[in-house]
């Protein structure tokens, strides 16, 4: 049986794994497991910039902000049930935590399964809350700075100009976050970005370099206010950026937005044509094209030519084909210079989005912030979050992403008051669709107390619940998923080994139990679930097994015993319990099974334990 190690309590070992890639392509460049650079550049050729100058974006800690995403997290999601709502059943997420350690944690169960990511990141505007970069430890950071660790004055401040450091604080927080999440995405994933102009040239640039130039898809304008600011100095800013980048730009493609009932107005069938409503078509244009240079006769015998600099977009023999297939419209009177008819049976039945949206379509600030008050009760109006976006913004952005008939995953990892959340509730309603949410948001404190919600997470969570009530109370037939479970960033369940040097024998008798105390069996199962890169949202069914709980995971990819005591009498009846239980779920992957090692009495029990199991094709027994 193997003992779970320190390093079994980590997130993902992307360095480890990235070696390990490289090892198969190109195995000649290692010697005694280290990479050998010259034998490594050679295989490259070419490809190798050697160059002292090269073109690139740098800036004070860029290598040490990909050392950080490199990093894995010793931290875990810890469920809260008592937070939730449909926790048996939901297959949405709200997670409490500092985003960066949430990614890493997230590695395992969701690399490539999210289709569509939106953050609304920090502006930089020298105003907002800045996530720290006092890196130690990042999960350490962390549960300074929501008071779980004591340190007197470790606080976050907001990103002023007068740090030194304005931009470089900001490129240092994205780029580790953004790496992380382009791993989370599916191939034919995307990523929308909300922006200002105060970092929008320094986040195309770091996102060219995380996913790529050549997935670049486009900057979209979204007119954020209604009406000009005249106390502004130079210019009223009326508009903010959006940028999308997909993961693999040969691949996604935007879904077609739903044709309006005004668009298809302007087709109309004057001719009672059978093939039903048309609109007229310019048949000339500008582009020379040589066959497109003669003269056409009308019913009435009125000549035609296409005008001075411009040409037929049809040769003279296409022309003919089409005004014999009726498809050419001399006006109602036959009089009229020729059209061509476009039927709407041939249009695509979508629209293409286009890249500037307009407050008529999409919303506008004022709107999201009139929005939330009416999903959280607000004692103090300055909690409301002036960079609030609108669902109307959000559900268009789903549109264009994700596709109603699919079980598409969308993450924020910049929830805020969690108008993401709430869109996809709100999108699914609207169009009878499946997709699913995972929501991150640190526990930033907001401006002033208030009665109800103390942090932007307690806001977040308070608005995704009204919500979810709002449509089930106006929808009581509606059978989506309203709900969404609750986890917390926090510090692993399973103890390091930090030895007291003074006192190795008292450090050894306090490390025969492994976990750490006050932590729940659930708190466990969950952080196996990571570890095993098992979705968070799998079912997990109890069973008494000779007279012990034991947890099957995922229909059986996993199977936990976490009793406090398992005897030699107790392991033949306990195993082949398992075993009789694990060929009736026949998962789809190889099973783990996971004991508490503190729980057997000798090593003869542990030793049968896996004996037993491996002689019934399970192969993979661990302990805690």
């Amino acid at each position: 049986m193997d003992k779970m190690t320190e390093q079994d309590g980590a997130s993902k070992d992307v360095i480890g794994e990235n070696i390990q890639a490289l090892k198969i392509i190109f195995p000649e460049a290692f010697t005694e497991g280290k990479v050998d650079f010259d034998t490594l550049r050679q295989l490259l050729g070419d490809a190798v910039d050697e160059n002292e100058e090269k073109y690139g974006f740098n800036w004070f800690g860029k290598k040490r902000a990909r050392q950080i995403a490199l990093t894995p997290s010793t931290g875990t999601l810890r469920p809260c049930p008592e937070e939730s709502v449909d926790w048996d059943t939901t297959q949405n997420l709200f997670i409490e935590g500092d985003n960066l350690e949430v990614l890493k944690l997230l590695q395992k169960s969701y690399a490539n399964k999210v289709k569509m990511i939106y953050i609304d990141p920090p502006y930089n505007t020298g105003k907002e809350f800045i996530y720290p970069d006092k890196y130690q430890d990042n999960l350490d950071t962390y549960l300074r700075y929501t008071g779980q660790k004591g340190d007197e004055g470790f606080k976050t401040s907001s990103n002023t100009e007068s740090s030194g450091r304005y931009h470089t604080n900001w490129l240092n927080m994205m780029y580790p976050r953004l790496k992380l999440a382009r791993n989370l995405l599916k191939d034919d994933g995307v990523i929308f970005i909300s922006i200002d102009d105060n970092e929008v040239g320094s986040l195309r640039k770091i996102c060219d370099e995380v996913f790529g130039e050549e997935n670049f898809i486009t900057t979209v304008i979204w007119q954020r206010v209604y009406s000009p600011k005249n106390s502004a100095k130079y210019f009223s800013e009326d508009h903010d950026y959006i940028l999308v980048f997909a993961k693999n730009a040969e691949v996604w493609r935007p879904t077609l937005l739903p044709r309006t009932a005004e668009a298809n107005a302007r087709y109309k069938n004057p001719d009672n044509d059978p093939r039903g409503p048309w609109k007229a078509s310019d048949l000339t244009a500008r582009n020379y094209y040589g066959a497109g240079m003669y003269e056409v006769v009308g019913p009435t015998g009125r000549k035609f030519t296409p005008g001075k600099g411009r040409y037929w977009r049809q040769s003279y023999e296409n022309f003919k084909i089409l005004e014999k297939d009726n498809q050419i419209w001399w006006g109602p009177d036959k009089n009229s210079m020729p059209a061509q008819k476009r039927f709407l049976s041939e249009v695509k039945q979508g629209i293409t989005p286009q890249t500037l949206w307009l407050y008529k379509l999409v919303g506008h600030t004022q709107d999201a912030k009139k929005e939330l008050l009416e999903y959280v009760d607000f004692e103090h109006t300055e909690n409301v979050l002036n960079s609030v976006k609108p669902t109307k913004l959000i559900k268009h952005i789903l549109k264009i992403g994700t596709t109603s008939n699919s079980e598409d995953l969308v993450l924020d990892f910049f929830a805020g008051s969690a108008p993401t959340a709430h869109s996809v509730l709100a999108q699914n309603l609207a169009d009878k669709g499946n997709r699913k949410f995972i929501s991150v948001q640190i526990p930033e404190p907001l401006k002033k107390d208030e009665e109800s919600v103390k942090t932007i997470f307690d806001l977040g969570k308070s608005r995704i619940l009204t919500a979810s009530k709002k449509i089930k109370e106006e929808n009581p037939d509606y059978e989506g998923d309203l709900g969404f479970k609750v986890f917390k960033l926090d510090s692993s369940n399973i103890r390091a080994w930090n030895p007291d040097r003074n006192d190795l024998e008292g450090t050894l008798y306090e490390h025969t139990e492994h976990l750490v105390p006050g932590r729940t069996e659930e708190d466990v199962l969950y952080e196996l679930l990571l570890k095993r890169g098992v979705d968070l949202t799998v079912p997990i069914e109890p069973k008494e097994i000779n007279g012990k709980t034991v947890y099957s995971i995922g229909y059986g990819v996993l199977f936990a015993c976490l009793n406090s005591e398992i005897n030699r009498d107790d392991v033949e009846n306990l195993a082949l319990g398992i075993a009789t239980w694990q060929k009736e779920l026949s998962p789809a992957s190889d099973t783990q099974v996971v004991f508490r090692d503190s729980a057997f009495t000798d090593d003869v029990a542990k030793t049968n334990m896996t004996a037993i199991l491996e002689q019934n094709g399970i192969k993979h027994v661990r302990s805690l």
